[in-house]
This record gives structure tokens, C-alpha cells and sequence, in this order.
């Protein structure tokens, strides 16, 4: 089966396709296209993602990264007046309800428009796309993109969750020797769908989210843990502007962090931090408190050199990796999963990798993490997912909106 997945969640545009093999060791799942725009550097001046720009830069940028994901997966065929299958350029009917749906979006109309009558309709059984959460207006245009598309070419539909999409990236197992397609440019990379032991515990920690959720049993879940405030991504991002650095500072942060460590290894910290809620007997959490500490305490230093920066990110680093391996393992405790898997954008942090792992290792359970350029944004997670569904029996509809407070 062959399937595109469509991301437009945020500040990522991501277009991805795959195709999936069922074979005695499992599902095989090979990536045949995947085509990513980052909008970072657009939105640095912000010091976050502004998302009316993320909206515009996502409808400019969608049909070119469609187009170079069905060449790079040798799907891309030339439609010529003579041929009898694919879009017919004299198809009104088509094209006028094309342009209803992308009644808001002219240009993206007119640039898809173009395409469809370049092409033949791709080899591809059902399309996933994101419809929440995130920014609404980016994603209304995935998901009104993704209906076009729908109605182009008559390829079922399948809304897809998120963060749904951040626990599957978790279970691609990268396969030792990727099978190599000499008509294409590029080697395509496959991977076995790991099934997932339940019950499981996901922590999904990025820029928006910050949550535990229990998945009794496939795509079945309960959310037993959420932030009262502020996502832990968010609360990295803000420490690294109270200290004039750059945007997206997480990585920035994690970094001087791990410099810090090196070169003082048993320093007891001059600027110590609260670990907010973390005995507070549920599995919440809260970054606004320990944020806020942050900014007072650099209130306090008539001037903040590098070194003192370095301290402040170590120490945290050290707080934000306490809250979160104590709520998981009680949460652990309290459920006694067979699975651990972590997701979003701030999976990559190895310290939080690391430490969740020990975890999982101690308490004796199988631990799922993403690659690191599969934990951000992107729309091969989408495209797994919506496999997922599509083999649970879900049924493809048009009838959906882009909903930024889309829960599990």
C-alpha cells in the first residue's frame, strides 16, 4: 500500500510517501519520497513561530515539495492530450470544485491547478493528513491541500492525529541494509513497523505538548498526565530568549548545558532552581514556575557572562530532566506498562533519551524512541499513522476540519 502523509501542523511543511509490505517478520515500510521545509529561519525575529507567516509559507511551499516527493519516488508521470487516464485539462466540473475548496488560497490554487494537468494520478491508495492539533490556520491549509487532492484524483482521505503521529515515529526499527532502486536518486530506506506491547506509557514533549498518555490497547488512549501551563519545548525556548539566545533554543540550551558539565563536573550550582510539581502526587506537570525562577534569578546578576548562561542552562536542564523521569516512572509504578515510548520535537535531547532509557531498564520494559530526525515535525510520522488506522479499519471521509485542540 502506498501512502502520502501531509504536515503543515506548525512551522514544518512536510510531504512524505510510503509503501508498506507485509511480510513473516512484519510490516515492511519503505520511504519512497520525503520532502521537508523548514520555516526556522522565517520565524527567528519572532523568537517563536508566528502563525499567519506559518500559513502563508506552508501554501507557497506545498505543491512544489509535492512534486519533488513523487519524482524522487518515480511516481511522477507526464500527462499528454492524448491519454486517457488522469487529469483532463477540459474537466470544469473538477477544477471549479477544486477552486471552492481552495477558495481562500488563489495562488495555491492556480500552482496545483498547473500540476494536475502535467501529470497522471499517481500510484498511491489513500492519503493522510494532519488535522490536528497545532495552529489552525496552518492547518487548515494541509488539510484543504490534502482535499483538493482528494478530489483531484478520488484517493480516500484519512485525518490524522499529531501526536498520534509522534507515538508511531517511535516504532520505526531502521532496517540493517536499505534496498537500494537504481531508477532512483536517491536509496530508499526501510524499516519494520515495531508492534507496540500494551499496555504502553507515551510521553510526548515538544513545543506545544507535554504530556503522558496510556494506550490500553491499539490507538485506544487515556491521558493521564498534561502540563498546566507551559510545554517543556516552550519552556527551553523561553530560558534560551531570557538570555539572548537564538531561536529555536532548546538545542542551545541542551548544549551549553553539556559544556557546562564537561568542564565543571562537580560544581554544586550558585543559582539553584525549583522542580515544580514534582511531588505533587499526580502526573502533571508545570514549566511556567520554573521559567519564571529563571527570569528572576538573572534579574538578580548585574552581568550575565557566558560561563554564568552555561550554569543557568545546566542547572535547568537538570530541573526539566527530574520533573520528567520521576512522573514517568510513577507513572510506570502506577500502571505497570509493558512499553515506554517518548515522541516530539524534545525526543531528541540525548540527556532525556538517556535517562528514560535507564528507566525503562530498570523497571524491566521495552523502550520506543524515534530517530532524532524523525522526532520533530514531519510527515512521515503522518503517513504512519495513518497507515496504522487505515489497518485498524478506520474509514476515509472529507468530512473534517483543521482543529488546533484535537485530542487522543
Amino acid at each position: 500500500m502506498k501512502i502520502l502523509g501531509i504536515e503543515t501542523s506548525c512551522d514544518e511543511t512536510g510531504v512524505c510517501l510510503i509503501e508498506t509490505k507485509e511480510t513473516k517478520e512484519g510490516v515492511i515500510l519503505t520511504i519512497l519520497g520525503n520532502q521537508l521545509y523548514s520555516q526556522v529561519e522565517k520565524h527567528k525575529e519572532f523568537g517563536g513561530v508566528f502563525p499567519m507567516l506559518a500559513k502563508r509559507e506552508h501554501a507557497k511551499n506545498l505543491v512544489p515539495l509535492l512534486e519533488a516527493c513523487l519524482k524522487e519516488s518515480n511516481l511522477w508521470t507526464p500527462f499528454h492530450t492524448l491519454d486517457k487516464a488522469g487529469w483532463h485539462s477540459d474537466d470544469k466540473v473538477i477544477e471549479e470544485k477544486i477552486k471552492e475548496i481552495l477558495f481562500r488560497e488563489g495562488e495555491l490554487f492556480n500552482e496545483l491547478i498547473t500540476l494536475l494537468k502535467t501529470i497522471k494520478k499517481p500510484d498511491i491508495e489513500a492519503i493522510a493528513v494532519t488535522n490536528g492539533p497545532g495552529l489552525e490556520p496552518a492547518l487548515w491549509v494541509g488539510v484543504v491541500f490534502a482535499k483538493a487532492l482528494n478530489q483531484a484524483w478520488n484517493i480516500p482521505l484519512i485525518p490524522t492525529n499529531h501526536m498520534e503521529g509522534h507515538i508511531f515515529a517511535a516504532t520505526l526499527q531502521k532496517l540493517e541494509t536499505e534496498t537500494s532502486n537504481p531508477e532512483s536518486k536517491q536509496n530508499s530506506k526501510s524499516y519494520i513497523l515495531n508492534p507496540i506491547k500494551h499496555p504502553a506509557v507515551a510521553l510526548l514533549i515538544s513545543g506545544g505538548h507535554t504530556q503522558l498518555v496510556l494506550i490500553k490497547d491499539n490507538l485506544n488512549y487515556e491521558i493521564i498526565g498534561n502540563t498546566k501551563d507551559d510545554a517543556v519545548g516552550e519552556a527551553y525556548d523561553k530560558v534560551a530568549r531570557m538570555m539572548n539566545l537564538p531561536y529555536p533554543g532548546g538545542k542551545i540550551i541542551s548544549d551549553l548545558a553539556t559544556k557546562e558539565q564537561a568542564e565543571f563536573p562537580n560544581k554544586k550550582t550558585t543559582y539553584p532552581l525549583p522542580r515544580p510539581m514534582i511531588r505533587s502526587g499526580d502526573l502533571n506537570f508545570s514549566f511556567s514556575g520554573l521559567k519564571t525562577a529563571v527570569l528572576y534569578t538573572l534579574k538578580k546578576i548585574p552581568v550575565i557572562t557566558d560561563e554564568i548562561k552555561q550554569e543557568i542552562a545546566l542547572e535547568f536542564e537538570r530541573a526539566v530532566l527530574e520533573v520528567l523521569t520521576s512522573k514517568v516512572s510513577q507513572a510506570i509504578e502506577e500502571y505497570n506498562p509493558q512499553t515506554l515510548i517518548i515522541g516530539g520535537g524534545v525526543s531528541a535531547n540525548s540527556k532525556i533519551r538517556t535517562s528514560l532509557e535507564k528507566i525503562c531498564q530498570k523497571y524491566n520494559i521495552t523502550f520506543l524512541v524515534p530517530e532524532v530526525s524523525a522526532s520533530t515535525d514531519n510527515a512521515l510520522m503522518i503517513a504512519v499513522a495513518g497507515f496504522v488506522n487505515i489497518l485498524a479499519g478506520k474509514i476515509a471521509n472529507t468530512d473534517f476540519k483543521a482543529n488546533g485542540n484535537l485530542s487522543l
